[in-house]
């Protein structure tokens, strides 16, 4: 598989790249000009809700157009975005153009996720779910691994302006390589899903995820799971170069072993098939306990310890998450309803940043870690029992 869709998966480790050398370098720079966790937390809640709420809109977009179109589209139009915040910042200045020009690049992230997941779903059909996803994964993991320290590296010799400026050529080459894929014969002529009223598709949506069987519980586990993920990726930066009083490498270095954390927990999931009950309970628990580790923020090793912990298993339960998805949902109805669950899965995220704005004191997020960790804890346990 590997080997047949190399395109495929080169177009989406750039692309990867070029997101996560964006995703590094907001926080680390907008904690850099104002020396405060809170204002990482808020810069993230403005990033992250605009991109969250665009799923159920992204999913039915999905259903009714061709997603190599619009993963095509995401692409080109995050490069234009880069662009235009660049000339932006150069021409006014100050801050609001690195988090306007994030929260626009999320939200076209988020169509190209959902076009990348309908490709997944309907161009890999022979083969197992569960290694069609953990190849993309590691697919991104690579661009995970290589991004916070390309932008890192970057940063210590050019502007953030010029940083930006390369990961919008990477958007661009990322788009080329994907139309040397030859798997987009796989996509052709396959029905598109039956034309509705948008709001008519939303109700639909909505029925499906309170009548499928498990659809509920994985929505409220998945938003315990965000809500770390949210927290951590808000206070990062802060923490590592603030609070503990490391560099931006050393940081860059952490995000590169959490990436590395996750490409062992992929390849193990991809060549040992356990049930789904087993991949998201051992996942929930193993990011629970890194939460509890960032939070007690002890040494920074403690904290190193509990960042790779969640970021590792991130993707693990990510993958139990998808794969029911893709189990039970019906084909016509994949997108509008996929949108509706990411949507619901991912409030908690730009949530967590509204917390750490309001509760974080200086660059000290420790009690809001933890608190967040006790919250996850309930979710798990209310939700799991069975």
């Amino acid at each position: 598989m590997l080997v047949r869709d190399r395109a495929f998966f080169t177009s989406m480790f750039l692309t990867v790249l070029a997101d996560q050398i964006l995703l590094f370098l907001v926080p680390l720079v907008i904690f850099q000009i104002t020396g405060n966790v809170a204002w990482s937390g808020l810069a993230f809640f403005f990033e992250t809700l605009p991109r969250y709420l665009t799923f159920p809109v992204a999913g039915i977009l999905c259903d009714r157009f061709n997603p190599i179109l619009l993963l095509r589209i995401s692409r080109i139009a995050r490069a234009a975005v880069c662009l235009v915040g660049i000339a932006g910042q150069i021409v006014f200045g100050g801050v609001w153009w690195l988090i306007g020009l994030s929260a626009l690049v999320g939200i076209l992230t988020t169509q190209g996720m959902l076009a990348l997941e309908m490709v997944l779903v309907r161009g890999f059909k022979d083969q197992r779910f569960e290694k069609v996803a953990s190849y993309s994964q590691i697919a991104s993991q690579m661009g995970v691994v290589l991004g916070p320290l390309t932008a890192a590296y970057l940063m210590a010799l050019w502007p953030w302006e010029t940083v930006v400026f390369v990961a919008t050529g990477l958007f661009f080459l990322a788009d080329g390589i994907f139309m040397m894929w030859r798997g987009q014969e796989r996509l052709e002529g396959q029905p598109a899903g039956e034309r509705r009223h948008p709001v008519a598709d939303l109700t639909t949506a909505l029925r499906l995820v309170w009548q499928l069987p498990g659809l509920t519980r994985a929505i409220l586990q998945a938003a315990g799971v965000n809500l770390i993920i949210g927290a951590t990726l808000a206070t990062a930066a802060a923490m590592m170069t603030g609070f503990f009083a490391q560099s931006e490498q050393t940081y860059a270095w952490l995000q590169v072993g959490g990436a590395v954390a996750t490409l062992a927990v992929l390849t193990l999931t991809a060549h040992v098939h356990l049930g789904l009950n087993t991949l998201g309970r051992t996942a929930y628990a193993f990011i629970c306990l890194g939460a509890v580790l960032t939070g007690l923020g002890a040494h920074p090793l403690i904290y190193a310890a509990g960042f790779l912990l969640i970021a590792g298993f991130d993707k693990m339960f990510n993958i139990s998450v998808r794969t029911l998805r893709k189990e039970i949902i019906p084909p016509a109805e994949f997108g509008k309803t996929t949108g509706i669950i990411i949507c619901l899965n991912n409030l908690s995220q730009p949530l967590a940043g509204l917390v750490v704005a309001l509760f974080a004191a200086g660059d000290d997020a420790r009690t809001v870690l933890l608190a967040l960790a006790g919250t996850m804890a309930v979710l798990g346990v209310l939700t799991f029992r069975r």
